[in-house]
């Protein structure tokens, strides 16, 4: 639950901002820096609790690349797309009116545009945030709301410049674009953070993403570990190898499963040494 939470913040924060710099229009107040600002400062609150993702679109691709649960991007995802409603009614009652829609007339131009920068983004995320080779750094946040800001500047008046389908709900609700063409937001952005993993794991195949550590059935050591592998034999292969009821085909069956899982499981604890080497 804290990482739901964690994500429910961390997005509230950056759609309040985009409303309460976009909405009044004050022209000393340069919105893309703010948005970026506020991306930055909470991508390195949340960063330690939930990963930091405050994106739909981050989420897939973090989950396509394999480092987060399957179980994870459905709360992921509810929990900033309330945020974002949440924060757009604030950031209107705030504001003390709603936004003039941004009427989108080229779909297509502003669709690529929307999906370069959420892949940009996307792309960024998995290498500052999830790659072993930028592990600990001190610098993710920034890189991240770095590069939103970016995308602001470049294309935020060709599609809005979401780059994040719980901001286009958002800015949907506060009436910066229009509701019924968010869906542009959504999909082109969904589809920028899907390549981006796809792109990621193209680009740095030496960089794998391992399954979560799970405990063998009698609850003892973890997967890849070895008393892991050798309780794995004990229990489940030698009892059938020497059992009474055993016919001495089966006896060569079983004595080459033994060897086989021997041979997989010093492969698998091997190289999980070496990622984490």
């Amino acid at each position: 639950m804290n990482k739901y939470l964690a994500e429910f913040i961390g997005t509230f924060f950056l759609v309040l901002t985009i409303g309460c710099t976009v909405i009044p229009g004050a022209a000393s107040v340069i919105a893309p820096l703010a948005i970026g600002a506020a991306l930055m400062v909470m991508v390195f609150a949340t960063g330690h609790i939930s990963g930091a993702h405050l994106n739909p679109a981050v989420t897939l691709a973090v989950f396509m690349r394999g480092k987060c649960p399957a179980s994870d991007v459905i709360p992921y995802w509810i929990a900033q797309i309330l945020a974002a409603i949440a924060a757009a009614f604030i950031a209107v009652f705030l504001c003390g009116k709603a936004g003039s829609p941004m009427d989108i007339k080229n779909i297509p131009v502003a669709f690529v545009a929307e999906f370069l920068f959420t892949f940009a983004l996307a792309f960024v995320v998995l290498n500052v945030a999830t790659s072993k080779d930028t592990a600990n750094n001190s610098f993710y946040g920034l890189a991240i709301g770095m590069t939103v800001m970016t995308g602001a500047f470049a294309v935020g008046a060709i599609s809005g410049g979401a780059f994040n389908p719980a901001v286009a709900v958002g800015i949907g609700v506060m009436k910066l674009v229009s509701f019924s063409q968010i869906w542009i937001h959504i999909v082109a952005d969904l589809i920028g953070g899907a390549v981006a993993a796809v792109m990621f794991k193209m680009i740095n195949p030496g960089d794998p993403a391992f399954p979560p550590e799970r405990k063998n059935p009698q609850g003892r050591g973890k997967r890849g570990d070895r008393n892991w592998c050798f309780l794995t034999v004990t229990c489940d292969v030698w009892p059938r190898l020497f059992s009474d009821h055993i016919t001495a085909a089966n006896r060569i069956k079983v004595n080459n499963e033994y060897i086989l899982w021997l041979i997989i499981m010093a492969v698998e604890v091997e190289a999980r040494q070496w990622s984490q080497s």
